[in-house]
């Protein structure tokens, strides 16, 4: 079953969209590359929309409507938008789900070191990668520095044009004759992966001198002694903005595209919701990368507890309430899939591969081997989306995440599954996927925000 390039059928009128569409990802994965700063854009974004802070309104002791907007974040790092629709909660929900946290080296907490007159931070890799991938690769570090006195201080090094940037070094080919002969997984082991931060010593200092140095530079530009690394999240990702990709201009390249890909299609969507029957949320999740562990991710209570408060504020509140919202509402648990790649074609069953420009992808199931850990969405649902998204016009295509024994992945799906919400899989196609720098193209993008706001809209 052939699906159509979606390149093919677009009007002036939908190519100009989508280019105002893509213009705008672009700045936002260039200009955000930790959750952290996904999520307060994203608030900032919602707030010019209209959305309220739902502590604000819990505390003040107002009354949720049809139309209401409101958001609840937790720590910063994962945000949840939701906007009443004129049908009862009880009667489900429609979710938008999107991890917003991505691939990266973060810095430990004891991390500055000074090895012949060469200083380095050491970092611990988050997420799946390829660690020979992150040399000789310019760097930069995003992230905030928690200080005892309660203030919180803000860094962003190496993305303007006049920051110096970092690197992790590599072996010369010259003498890297032993290190060739290891397997990819072992050519740079994890505590290689040290950050080079300065070579310069401070005049007048004796002993770790560089390290000196580097200290009193940090300390001039904010105030930041070593020991405040220790309540410090930096994390050091790829430097530079999102490009385009290709000689038409029709891919994008660029950092952090799973799940950023999905995730600001999904926030677009939701901002774009009209008086929807249905109440529309969008969750933006943290931790995906690691299993969806800890306050927040996937696995917290952060849902259930946003929900029950929304619920109570519109006197629809209740626990046997939530349960039966929960089991009638409906999910597009958006992460990318693997876009087949004919340089590895081994690895790929053509057949049931996705394809750039083919529009949103749809994954009835994902996990490994024998379906393991995955969601396996139920063919009734499987129907109603493929209603939604056909009468809405949209490109889509399905896939799994390569041949059956090759490998596999999952995404957050069975965790809202194990509540009773219907869930599928679906996202954008990704080339190199959790390497440095993914490519994707612009058409998916649109089409995954096409698909997203038609099944927000759905009743």
């Amino acid at each position: 079953m052939e699906r159509p390039n979606a390149w093919k059928s677009y009007t002036p009128e939908q190519l100009e969209e989508l280019d105002e569409l893509c213009e705008g990802y672009k700045a936002f994965i260039s200009d955000n590359k930790t959750e952290r700063e996904c999520v307060a854009t994203a608030i900032n974004l919602a707030t010019e929309a209209g959305y309220r802070d739902l502590r604000d309104i819990v505390a003040a002791g107002e009354t949720l409507h049809p139309g209401s907007k409101v958001f609840s974040s937790v720590r910063g790092k994962s945000l949840m938008l939701v906007q009443l629709g004129t049908e009862p909660l009880e009667h489900g929900v429609n979710i938008l789900g999107a991890h917003v946290d991505s691939p990266r080296l973060d810095v430990k907490q004891d991390p500055l070191e000074e090895r012949h007159e060469i200083v380095t931070l050491d970092t611990h890799y988050y997420g799946g990668i390829k660690k020979y991938q992150w040399v000789a690769l310019p760097l930069a570090i995003h992230g905030v520095i928690a200080k005892k006195d309660g203030t919180t201080v803000s860094v962003t090094l190496g993305e303007d044009e006049c920051d110096p940037v970092l690197c992790v070094s590599d072996l010369l080919i010259h003498l890297a004759r032993k290190q060739m002969e290891k397997s990819a997984g072992e050519v740079i082991e994890g505590e290689q992966l040290d950050v080079i931060v300065g070579d310069r010593p401070l005049e007048g200092e004796e002993k770790d001198a560089v390290k000196a140095n580097v200290l009193r530079i940090a300390r001039e530009a904010a105030d930041i002694e070593e020991e405040d690394l220790l309540s410090a999240e930096l994390e050091v990702v790829p430097a530079g903005a999102a490009r385009d990709l290709g000689l038409d201009r029709s891919m994008i390249l660029g950092y952090g595209q799973d799940d950023r890909s999905c995730a600001y299609p999904s926030l677009v969507a939701q901002l774009a919701c009209e008086a929807p029957v249905r109440t529309a949320v969008t969750i933006l999740v943290d931790k995906e990368e690691i299993g969806s562990v800890g306050s927040t991710g996937m696995r917290s209570r952060f849902f259930e507890n946003t929900m029950a408060e929304v619920m109570a504020a519109s006197g629809q509140g209740g626990e046997l309430e939530l349960r039966r919202c929960l089991e009638a509402s409906r999910m597009l648990s958006s992460d990318v899939s693997a876009g087949y790649d004919p340089k590895f074609a081994e690895v790929f069953e053509e057949k049931n591969s996705c394809f750039l420009g083919h529009g949103l992808t749809f994954n009835k199931y994902t996990g490994s081997g024998g379906k393991g850990g995955s969601n396996d969405a139920d063919a009734e649902y499987v129907a109603l989306i493929r209603r939604v998204m056909d009468d809405a016009g949209v490109a889509w295509q399905t896939a799994e995440l390569g041949k059956v024994d090759a490998g596999g992945g999952g995404t957050i799906a069975f965790i809202l599954a194990n509540l009773g919400v219907h869930v599928i899989d679906c996202g954008v196609p990704v080339l190199s996927m959790h390497a440095p720098w993914e490519a994707v193209s612009k058409a998916d993008v649109y089409e995954a925000y096409r698909g997203y706001k038609a099944f927000l809209d759905h009743e």
